[in-house]
């Protein structure tokens, strides 16, 4: 046990942190340095950008042990193939940097250029065998296109065969779905409806279940996914999807709940409410819940008293806290 874990009593890895990378802020990303104009969205920067002593302190205050570090939103999905290779090249060996600089506090999903799946493979193996990550952080749909399409499939192979997760983060919907269910307001509703307040979550959702009815895992049988938000809704929606899509309907090898409980793990990410969690943990079991923060977009702080606060078994919090973690990406 390290000292810090001796002086705050449990091992706490957090699997869904931010960061962005100098090649990032100079091409999808550069809106978020065009908007570090006030106090507060430079001192957002700031702490993305930081991946040293500040960061660390900040761990440290909040009793986290280990922070699974990867790129920001809205990532390289939504770029064209030829830019989304090299800012991800360049992300993940900026990343790999600072894991070896502070080995024991940080680990690393990589950036994937989805455009190109062939390269993104590679780059997953790269980024896996030669750069210690332990899986990737995928940012939803490329361009309205979605990961059961078979276009994508050489990615999933590959991390079958590396035994790593993907971890599917929200993104916005294609912008004609946003245009037909989400416009109408004023500008500022129309952008948080359709991202952070509801759309990207339902929007994750439904991409996991594309997932699921696509044949995704019974083609890669041992893939994970990880979700975060407290499973982007799936489990307060499970007992209905299963009434009207059993295995007679969908033709799949496996109860769609089957596939939610042996292929994918759930993060808290930001959600911080007990109600959701005792939902989650009732559906999909303590074994398949993990701790995030979604830092900074939500509270170290705040996040770790919520999961001493959870009205669960010790040995179900040590699951969530580090132990899940732990065995899936072999830690």
């Amino acid at each position: 046990m390290s000292q810090l874990e001796e002086q705050q009593g449990m091992r706490v890895i957090a699997l869904e942190e931010h960061f962005v990378s100098p090649a990032f802020l100079d091409g999808p990303g550069r809106y978020i340095k065009e908007q570090a104009r006030t106090p507060a969205s430079s001192q957002f920067l700031a702490w993305l950008s930081d991946l040293d002593t500040g960061r660390i302190a900040a761990m440290d205050t909040a009793g986290i042990t280990v922070q699974v570090l990867s790129l920001g939103s809205p990532g390289v999905e939504q770029l064209d193939a030829a830019e989304a290779i090299s800012v991800s090249r360049e992300t993940n060996d900026y990343l790999a940097a600072a894991i070896r600089r502070h080995p024991e506090r940080f680990v690393g999903l990589a950036a994937l250029p989805t455009a190109a799946p062939a390269v993104a493979a590679d780059e997953l193996e790269r980024a896996v065998r030669e750069l210690g990550f332990r899986g990737a952080l995928i940012n939803g749909h490329t361009r309205g296109r979605y990961l059961d399409d078979q276009f994508f499939w050489p990615i999933l192979e590959r991390a079958e065969t590396l035994q790593v997760p993907l971890y599917l983060h929200p993104t916005p919907p294609p912008q004609s779905i946003v245009e037909t269910s989400y416009a109408g307001f004023a500008p500022e509703v129309t952008a948080r409806l359709s991202t952070y307040a509801w759309g990207w979550h339902v929007e994750t959702a439904i991409h996991v279940l594309r997932l699921v009815l696509g044949g995704v895992f019974d083609r890669y049988p041992r893939l994970q996914f990880v979700v975060g938000h407290m499973g982007e809704g799936l489990s307060f929606m499970l007992p209905r999807i299963e009434r009207y899509l059993p295995a007679e309907v969908t033709k799949l090898q496996r109860s769609i709940g089957a596939y939610l409980r042996e292929n994918l793990y759930y993060t808290f990410s930001g959600f911080t409410w007990t109600s959701m969690f005792l939902n989650l943990l009732l559906e999909l079991g303590s074994e398949r819940i993990m701790f995030s923060v979604d830092y900074p977009n939500a509270s170290m702080v705040e996040t770790r008293d919520f999961l001493e606060r959870l009205p669960v078994r010790p040995s179900d919090k040590e699951l969530i806290a580090h132990g899940n973690a732990e065995r899936l990406l072999r830690l």
